[in-house]
C-alpha cells in the first residue's frame, strides 16, 4: 500500500489550491489530489457563465496548466472516488477497491446538485450545471436545435443559465417556487431589479411557481406540467436548487456535522488529521453572528484551503476571511460582500434604472453586506464598512454622491 503525506480528496477551486498552497508554504512531502472527474483541476463558474457561453474554452477555465501540477509535484488520480475511510488506520478506500494510506487528509468535495423529487426528473433532457460534462451534455443540446427551455430555481445558477440561454435565441421560462428570485441570498431591491432585467430580455419569470411533475416521451423530456394543470413546452430542463454536500463516507466515519461536516477554525474535523474545506464545511462564521453555516463561494474554498495547508504546515491562521461572491447575468456585474442573512434594514444606493446601483444591508444600525450592480467603487469601499461593522445612518448611505470611503473616516 502506497503511503502518501497529504491526500487531498476533490480537484475543485479548494482542493487544488490546497495543493498549491501546501507547496507554497514550504511542504516537501508527497501531494495527491484525488478527483471524480477525469479533467485537471478547472473553475466552476464559468460553467453557467462564459463557458456555457462558448465566451471561453475549457483551456482557459483550467486553474493551472497541467505541467504546473508536473512541475510543483503534485500527482493527481483523476476520474477515482474515495467512497470509505478508516480514520484509525489513516486509510481511504476508492471506488475500484484500492486502498491508500494519508499522513494528513483534506476533504474537498463540495456538494452534488440537489435534484428534484418528482416523477421524470431522470429523463434524458434533465440537467445540472455543475460539472464540465453537464455544461457539454447541455450545449450538445443546443447544437442539436434544442429550442424551448425551462430553468427551475430562481438563485444564480438558475438566472444565469437563463441569461445564457437567451443569447442562442432560445425561449426560457424560468420557475421560481418562492415569491421573488434571490430570496434565500438578496433583500427585495435587488431581487425586484433583476426579475425586471429577465423579463426585459425575453425570459418568461414566473414566482411563486409550483411544479408538479416533467413529462416526457419515456426517453425525454418534453414538457414541465405545473400544480395547476398548465403544462409548459420543454426540450431542455435546466435545475438549479443547491447542492448537497459530499460528506457522506466521513459522517460514516464518524466525524461531526449533518449538513456538511463541522470544523473548527483551522479547518479540523472532529477526526484525527482529517480537514474539511469549501462549500461541504461547515464552520461558525463571524459575519453570520457565529452562526454556524456553510458557504458556497470561490472565496471560502480558496481561504479555507490556504488556512489548513498553513495548518499542516505548522502554522495556526484561524480562518476569518471575509466572504464575498459575484455573478454576471447580461451586461451586469453583480459583486457582493459581506453575508446579507437577518438583515432589519436594505438601504438602495443609487438608482436600478440606470443599472448602477449598490444595496446596502444594515443590521442594527450596522453595516453587515452590499449588493453591487455595475459599482465596483462600492463594493471595493464597501468591504471595509462590512468588517469594521460601520454604524451609518441609512439617510448617509442613501447618498450616492458621497463615496463610501468617506463614510468609514
Amino acid at each position: 500500500m502506497r503511503t502518501e503525506n497529504v491526500i487531498i480528496v476533490g480537484a475543485g477551486h479548494g482542493g487544488a489550491q490546497a495543493a498549491i498552497a501546501l507547496r507554497q508554504n514550504g511542504f516537501e512531502g508527497r501531494i495527491l489530489v484525488i478527483g471524480r472527474e477525469p479533467e485537471i483541476p478547472y473553475e466552476r463558474p464559468p460553467l453557467s457563465k462564459e463557458y456555457l457561453a462558448r465566451d471561453k474554452t475549457f483551456d482557459r477555465i483550467c486553474i493551472r496548466p497541467a505541467q504546473f501540477w508536473e512541475d510543483k509535484q503534485i500527482e493527481m488520480k483523476l476520474g477515482a472516488e474515495v467512497v470509505s475511510l478508516d480514520p484509525a488506520a489513516h486509510t481511504v478506500k476508492l471506488g475500484d477497491g484500492s486502498e491508500l494510506c494519508y499522513g494528513k487528509l483534506i476533504w474537498a468535495t463540495g456538494g452534488d446538485p440537489r435534484r428534484l423529487s418528482c416523477v421524470g426528473a431522470d429523463l434524458k433532457g434533465v440537467h445540472a450545471v455543475r460539472t464540465k460534462e453537464d455544461a457539454d451534455r447541455l450545449m450538445a443540446e443546443l447544437d442539436a436545435g434544442a429550442k424551448r427551455a425551462v430553468v427551475v430555481g430562481g438563485g444564480y445558477i438558475g438566472l444565469e443559465a437563463a441569461a445564457v440561454l437567451t443569447k442562442f435565441d432560445v425561449s426560457v421560462t424560468l420557475l421560481e417556487a418562492l415569491p421573488r428570485v434571490l430570496a434565500r441570498v438578496a433583500g427585495e431591491p435587488l431581487s425586484e431589479f433583476y426579475q425586471a432585467e429577465h423579463r426585459a430580455h425575453g425570459v418568461d419569470l414566473r414566482t411563486g411557481a409550483a411544479m408538479d411533475c416533467i413529462e416526457g416521451d419515456g426517453v425525454k423530456a418534453t414538457s414541465v406540467k405545473m400544480q395547476d394543470g398548465s403544462v409548459i413546452p420543454a426540450d431542455i430542463v435546466i435545475v438549479g436548487i443547491g447542492i448537497v454536500p459530499c460528506v457522506g463516507p466521513l459522517l460514516a466515519a464518524g466525524a461531526s456535522g449533518g449538513n456538511g461536516v463541522d470544523v473548527d477554525e483551522l479547518c479540523r474535523t472532529s477526526l484525527p488529521d482529517v480537514y474539511a474545506i469549501g462549500d461541504c464545511a461547515a464552520h461558525s462564521n463571524d459575519f453570520a453572528d457565529g452562526a454556524v453555516i456553510r458557504l458556497e463561494s470561490v472565496q471560502n474554498a480558496n481561504d479555507m484551503a490556504t488556512t489548513a495547508a498553513k495548518c499542516i504546515c505548522g502554522t495556526e491562521a484561524p480562518y476569518k476571511a471575509t466572504p464575498w461572491f459575484w455573478s454576471n447575468q447580461y451586461d451586469l456585474r453583480l459583486q457582493t460582500v459581506g453575508l446579507s442573512t437577518g438583515h432589519d434594514n436594505a438601504v438602495l444606493r443609487g438608482d436600478p434604472v440606470t443599472r448602477s446601483f449598490s444595496v446596502v444591508y444594515l443590521k442594527n444600525g450596522k453595516v453587515i453586506a452590499l449588493d453591487c450592480v455595475n459599482m465596483v467603487k462600492d463594493y471595493v469601499q464597501g468591504k471595509k464598512l462590512v468588517e469594521a461593522r460601520a454604524q451609518i445612518a441609512p439617510e448617509q448611505l442613501a447618498d450616492a454622491s458621497v463615496p463610501l470611503k468617506e463614510m468609514l473616516a
